[in-house]
């Protein structure tokens, strides 16, 4: 139903975004989509360009009188760190990076590929989730991520709300909901920026307020899981994704390991555990959506690894771009706009209709039927 696609270089003179499926009659609050990409700037390890950026987008179309129409959706934003022109041709790709395949698949420079690859596009895709979050919290929906790891620093596995999410971690330099852990993170990041070394981790998104049967069993392309792990996968230094307890569950008995059902008139068909993190074969079953996703270090070292000047052929140290030492912070903003987007588009899918209200009447009486 959702369609997006992006534009645009990191030191471009715009990035742009476009998507398309987005049904009328819902209020666009371009304050909400602005904090959200001045959200994604924020978090201890950022580089120097957060310091020159205040990201924000403007509506190229699909608005009216700050109200959706149906038509494409456009978002704009303009780089103040336009210099792409005057910017160097690198010979010596870092490992880790998109350098070599890149410019090898391409037959073109570096420059082409970093420009392209790098995490400055995901600024588009949390705009296209701002839009998306603002159509589910419309259905009752909402979500909010925190990041439960950072090199060797671990926040204990734990059941934790949406709204806890977002007190606990609002202030948190790392968005880490507990102060302990926050400030081993911290200590973590601190040591690699003085060894000129960077830090990969792993955030937590959870989703509440989802129906029972959205995604199916059917075909393996509409399994709403794998939907979910296939977007979360193409974010910059993803590297895993787990749902629910994910690779846990390999060490227990299936006792231990799946969600009884129980039945209350109030509620409906409803599980008091959540180890499948909201999905049964390929469908929510109405329990919060659990994802994490682990990203690797950041491939561009102040301290850079050996690699091969690909003019010369010989063995040099890689090149050094400006960068992040820590970008799992900012990483759990991006995963909520992606998992946004994928919950939106298959919510969609499943209530379909072209305007806010025809969607919420078919949403009424599915809700009816599936607690009847």
């Amino acid at each position: 139903m959702l369609k997006y696609i992006t534009t645009g270089e990191s030191h471009g003179h715009y990035m742009a975004a476009i998507l398309e499926g987005f049904p009328s009659g819902l209020p666009l609050d371009l304050d909400f989509i602005n904090g959200e990409l001045r959200r994604r700037q924020g978090g201890y390890g950022r580089g120097d360009r957060q310091k020159i950026e205040t990201d924000g987008v403007e509506i190229m179309g699909g608005v009216i009188k700050k109200v959706t129409t149906g038509a494409p959706l456009g978002f704009l934003l303009t780089n103040k760190d336009f210099k792409i022109e005057e910017m160097p041709e690198l010979f010596r790709p870092r490992p880790g990076h998109a350098d070599l395949a890149g410019s090898l698949k391409y037959d073109q420079g570096i420059r082409a590929v970093l420009e392209r690859s790098s995490a400055r596009e995901t600024s588009m895709r949390v705009a296209v989730g701002a839009a998306c979050k603002l159509l589910l919290k419309t259905f009752g929906i909402d979500l909010a991520a925190h990041v439960v790891q950072i090199g060797s620093a671990v926040l204990p596995r734990q059941d934790i709300t949406v709204e806890e999410i977002r007190k606990l971690s609002k202030d948190s330099p790392v968005r880490c909901v507990c102060k302990k852990t926050e400030k081993a993170m911290m200590q973590g990041i601190a040591r690699a920026i003085k060894g000129g070394n960077t830090l990969g981790g792993k955030y937590e998104v959870r989703a509440t307020g989802l129906p029972i049967g959205l995604g199916s069993y059917v075909h393996f392309e509409r399994k709403l899981d794998a939907r979910l792990a296939m977007i979360l996968m193409s974010q910059q230094s993803a590297k895993a994704v787990e749902i629910g307890d994910g690779v846990d569950l390999a060490r227990h008995f299936g006792s231990e390991s799946h969600d009884e059902i129980f039945f209350g008139k109030a509620r409906g068909y409803f599980h008091k555990t959540n180890r499948a993190g909201g999905f049964e074969g390929g469908m929510t079953n109405g329990a919060d959506v659990i994802a994490r996703l682990t990203m690797k270090p950041i491939a561009t070292l102040k301290k850079p690894l050996v690699s091969v000047n690909m003019k010369t052929k010989k063995i040099e140290k890689a090149d050094f771009e400006r960068s992040d030492v820590c970008a799992v912070p900012a990483g759990s903003v991006i995963g909520e706009a992606l998992v946004a987007y994928v919950l939106a588009d298959a919510f969609l899918e499943k209530f379909g209709g072209d305007s806010i209200r025809e969607i919420r009447r078919n949403y009424e009486g599915y809700l009816k039927h599936i607690r009847a």
